[in-house]
């Protein structure tokens, strides 16, 4: 019998631009997530991912450290126990990528992943941090993630509708770390991520099927929508999509609406494609001597 997993993505736009007052943005963002987590649980989705650090805009357009306050503990904060909730009430795995506070001062870019059953299964820590193009200043907010208490630095999570992994925005443009989620048995790979047009948006339908035919794996992308004020760096322009095994776009979001994406991912494709195209079998790891040097 065929396994079917029907998986979601979310692209959000914020309703406050102008908002002043951090809790009530916070707040906002997710209260408009509500629905949209239930319309992706009313078409069937078993697994729904959300956008990157979903309950607030792209703060990383600018450097102030009054956003430091809109970080969480994971998974004893607030937002992670809401998604629990969510995800039983549903019954649907969420992965839910968030600003994560460890200690006074450490800060991360973290995605939490919990199964349909409410629990919290871990978490993913985004490994590599940009801080060189004008309105991504991110090494102000994040510290790197690394593989202490993450259950590996790419861990992959084990859950009832497939093997899940996590790769987090600007994780995309390294192919090391997508490798290491196809060896660690990822059959979806989630991508949340916080991109606007301009000079790498060329990438954006490139780069992440490239991924899933190296890796034989399925990918599903996630970019916001809209400008978010008053910033203003440029527009987030959605088309998030899910790629197959062999690179193919299956379905893919506007550029400009909020929207629930959702497919069926048929993971008994990913053997069929490994059968035919023997990647993992003609690897030669004993060759890739400067790829680990630092």
């Amino acid at each position: 019998m065929p396994r079917i997993t029907r998986a979601a993505l979310i692209q959000c736009s914020n309703p406050l631009a102008d908002e002043k007052d951090l809790n009530r943005v916070k707040a906002a963002m997710i209260e408009k997530h509500l629905p949209l987590i239930r319309q992706a649980a009313e078409k069937g989705a078993n697994v729904c991912c959300l956008q990157e650090i979903f309950y607030g805009p792209y703060f990383c357009a600018e450097q102030d450290p009054r956003w430091y306050a809109t970080a969480e503990p994971m998974p004893d904060g607030p937002t992670v126990k809401l998604m629990q909730d969510l995800a039983k009430k549903h019954g649907m795995v969420m992965v839910v990528p968030m600003y994560e506070v460890e200690n006074t001062g450490v800060y991360y870019n973290t995605a939490a992943v919990i199964d349909e059953t409410g629990k919290y299964l871990g978490k993913y820590r985004k490994k590599h941090i940009p801080h060189c193009l004008p309105g991504f200043w991110e090494k102000f907010y994040f510290k790197p993630g690394n593989g202490d208490g993450e259950g590996g630095g790419y861990p992959v999570f084990q859950t009832r509708f497939g093997k899940i992994g996590v790769y987090i925005c600007y994780d995309r443009h390294f192919p090391e770390g997508a490798r290491e989620l196809g060896l660690n048995g990822a059959e979806i790979v989630f991508n949340p991520s916080a991109t606007v047009a301009g000079l790498s948006e060329y990438l954006w339908k490139l780069e992440q099927p490239a991924h899933a035919v190296a890796n034989q794996y399925y990918v599903g992308a996630i970019n916001r929508v809209g400008t978010e004020k008053p910033w203003c760096i440029g527009e987030f322009y959605g088309q998030s999509y899910f790629c197959n095994p062999r690179g193919k776009i299956m379905v893919e979001g506007s550029r400009d609406k909020d929207e629930v994406v959702v497919a069926d991912l048929d993971l008994d494709m990913i053997q069929e494609v490994r059968n035919v195209w023997q990647f993992y079998r003609d690897r030669r790891p004993e060759t890739y001597s400067r790829i680990a040097e630092a």
